[in-house]
């Protein structure tokens, strides 16, 4: 992320990307649910003062400092320039990150987790174990007609093979699901090796 605009769209506060094009909610950014709150109740206030006071005033100069400060806040947290749009006047300032010492800075609040697809997930983990089964018995099966110890070669050989592919994709979003649904799957064509077998 090279840079951002910090801006009021209505009652809500807005961070849209460098080009203007992308317009994303501050609470799926890594801000920390003090600071998305801040923006948005800066927001309604400057709704509000924009409606009571058409012109320039008091409570304008308030609502620019107060957008000010949450756009270094922004900048600091995300370590980009904000480009702060003045929701009353239109007015746009750069507002650079604090670059702070190492040892100052404060940790990073985590991205807000995302709600898990269930039924997708399950439809992925079973289409995967129903592939891995058929297809690991299927090559037993046939390896079997040659020599009965050719299959349970090929099992271990395939078994081997996925298991540090599973282990490294067991943790990723969307693939732990495959790896969920062949981990499955083996464990499945393990047990039906005896009657493939025998």
């Amino acid at each position: 992320m090279s840079g951002i605009q910090l801006r009021a769209n209505g009652e809500r506060a807005v961070l849209v990307d460098g080009e203007g094009s992308a317009v994303t909610e501050p609470a799926r950014l890594p801000l920390g649910a003090d600071l998305t709150d801040a923006l948005h109740e800066w927001a309604k206030v400057a709704a509000a003062v924009g409606r009571a006071e058409p012109g320039p005033g008091a409570s304008h100069a308030v609502v620019s400092r107060r957008g000010l400060q949450l756009a270094g806040r922004v900048a600091t947290s995300l370590g980009v320039n904000v480009l702060y749009v003045d929701p009353l006047s239109g007015a746009e300032s750069m507002v650079e990150p604090l670059r702070l010492p190492p040892e100052e800075r404060p940790p990073r609040p985590p991205l807000p987790p995302e709600p898990v697809p269930w039924p997708t997930g399950l439809a992925v983990t079973v289409a995967s174990l129903v592939l891995t089964v058929v297809t690991v018995v299927t090559l037993a099966a046939t390896l079997a007609e040659t020599y009965s110890l050719l299959a349970l070669a090929s099992n271990i050989v395939v078994t081997a093979g996925l298991l540090p592919s599973l282990w490294l994709i067991h943790r990723q979003q969307i693939w732990r699901w495959v790896s969920y649904g062949v981990a499955v799957g083996l464990g499945l064509a393990w047990l039906a090796l005896p009657f493939v077998l025998f």
